[in-house]
């Protein structure tokens, strides 16, 4: 049985408590909060994007779904929590304090944006936007506002999205976007993954070096830097056992790379065709490169909406890149969209979030229920939260992402190729067999073998002599991590 259908099966015992209890028989809020709580099992993965002001949230938003739904100027909207789910077709409502729903009509001009006219923005909890696209399908995106606005009320809207005071997760797992690394940001970031992961530790948190084209100064090797910003980000946070990864982004260049025109294509060639001394003189500042009496073979107003689209970076690494040789605009956006670390951020949500989504949901799920059992006490109480707990503590699954989250801040006797190892078998490049052995689509014929390896390899491991308990502990999941693929091998009969 599924950990998934072992939630089910705990929230079926628990309605039927709930419905023979005298107290709670003829309670609807009682009845529907535990069906909403098994109605999240069967919704998308929620991922929420947080970070302090500026920080690129709404922007990195619109180049994960590939269009402009999250407004990115100063608005109402980017004061107030929105919530971006798959619809048949575009619809904005607002939740209002006290239950109260209204519909918000939608001005598409530029990307979208929403008019509250008729709206109090202050008495917004939040937005439902509905939206046509594949990306949203299979994960709910939530924007919150920065959690370093002057306004205390605004950051505390994502504190209570993100940090609720019920402790009940609201998200799934949180996508944590950093300018700089400092206190504030690392107390949030341990707040959050208390909560998303429980007591013992984050099970959904990733970071993102934002804004990354920006980080060199938009010059060329803008992203190289970035990197090494990462990196030193990524060795901070190892300290903390915070989240498994930072990555580099460039929200902007992503967001341009999927939106990409053939007009801007065809004015960028012109641009590429330019003496490079000459463009490199007229690219010093953003004021000489819109300039009006530019000699450039591309007019003005053309050269302002590019630099509004892609930033310097954005229009130099496109110039560069056409004159390596790139032909056709299709071409062209997806070198831009690689190098905007899109790509990258997305394998790792993949692997970290997507490729475990039933386990993060059935983790929520069950947080929630036992908080709301403590809240709404019955007879079956205990029985419920002895259901729970084990599940909560033993779930094989929820151990690899623990570990995964804890193996680098922590101190064992693994050597660095026996941590890349066994980070691989817990899944840390991907949850399927092959990618658990380090194997191939080719090699795959000899998975059966690799997995009774694996498992036999941190058997011996985990009894070394001179293990500490953390080392113990980690090489004795990586047992259960191979024998569950030796399993499942030999069930599929290979």
């Amino acid at each position: 049985m599924s950990t998934s259908d072992q939630v089910r099966a705990i929230l079926g015992g628990t309605m039927r408590a709930y419905q023979a209890d005298p107290s709670y028989r003829h309670r609807p809020d009682i009845h529907n909060e535990l069906r909403r709580i098994g109605a999240r099992l069967n919704q998308p993965i929620r991922i929420a994007l947080a970070g302090t002001l500026k920080a690129g949230k709404s922007t990195l938003v619109n180049a994960l779904v590939g269009e402009d739904i999250a407004p990115t100027d100063a608005t109402e909207a980017t004061r107030i929590v929105t919530w971006f789910r798959h619809g048949a077709a575009p619809k904005v409502t607002a939740n209002h304090r006290g239950g109260r729903r209204s519909h918000v009509p939608i001005d598409r001009d530029r990307g979208l944006s929403f008019d509250f006219a008729h709206l109090d923005p202050e008495d917004v909890l939040d937005l439902d936007v509905e939206w046509p696209a594949a990306e949203l399908v299979n994960c709910t995106i939530i924007d919150t506002p920065g959690t370093s606005s002057l306004s205390r009320e605004v950051s505390e809207r994502t504190l209570r999205l993100l940090v609720p005071e019920d402790g009940v997760p609201r998200v799934d797992a949180v996508v944590f976007l950093l300018r700089t690394l400092n206190a504030a940001d690392i107390a949030l970031l341990r707040q959050i993954g208390e909560l998303v992961g429980g007591s013992a530790g984050a099970l959904g948190v990733i970071g993102v070096a934002s804004r990354a084209d920006e980080i060199g100064a938009g010059r060329i090797d803008a992203m190289m830097s970035a990197k090494d910003v990462a990196q030193r980000f990524t060795r901070e946070m190892e300290k903390t056992g915070i989240c498994q990864a930072v990555v580099p982004v460039s929200g902007l260049l992503a967001l341009t790379a999927r939106t990409l025109r053939q007009s801007e294509f065809v004015a960028l060639e012109k641009l590429a065709a330019v003496d490079a001394a000459e463009l490199t003189k007229t690219m010093l500042s953003a004021d000489r490169f819109t300039r009006e009496d530019s000699t450039l073979p591309v007019d003005a107003a053309t050269r302002a909406a590019l630099l509004d689209r892609f930033g310097m970076f954005g229009i130099r690494i496109s110039v560069a890149i056409l004159r390596a040789g790139v032909g056709d605009s299709v071409a062209l956006a997806d070198e831009l969209l690689t190098r905007s670390g899109l790509v990258a951020l997305r394998d790792i949500i993949d692997q970290q979030f997507a490729q475990r989504s039933d386990l993060l949901k059935a983790h929520t799920a069950l947080l929630s229920l036992r908080r709301f059992v403590e809240l709404n006490p019955i007879h079956a109480t205990r029985y419920i939260v002895a259901d729970i707990d084990p599940l909560l503590a033993d779930t094989h699954a929820f151990e690899e992402l623990r570990l995964l989250s804890q193996l680098r801040s922590r101190e064992t006797t693994l050597s660095e190729d026996e941590i890349v190892s066994l980070r691989r078998v817990l899944g840390a490049t991907g949850t399927d067999a092959a990618s658990r052995l380090g194997l191939t689509s080719g090699d795959d014929i000899d998975g059966p073998r690799a997995a009774f390896a694996a498992a036999q390899r941190w058997r011996r491991r985990a009894e070394h002599p001179l293990n500490d308990p953390f080392t113990a502990r980690a090489c004795r999941a990586a047992v259960r991590s191979a024998e569950a693929i030796v399993a499942e091998y030999a069930r599929l009969g290979r």
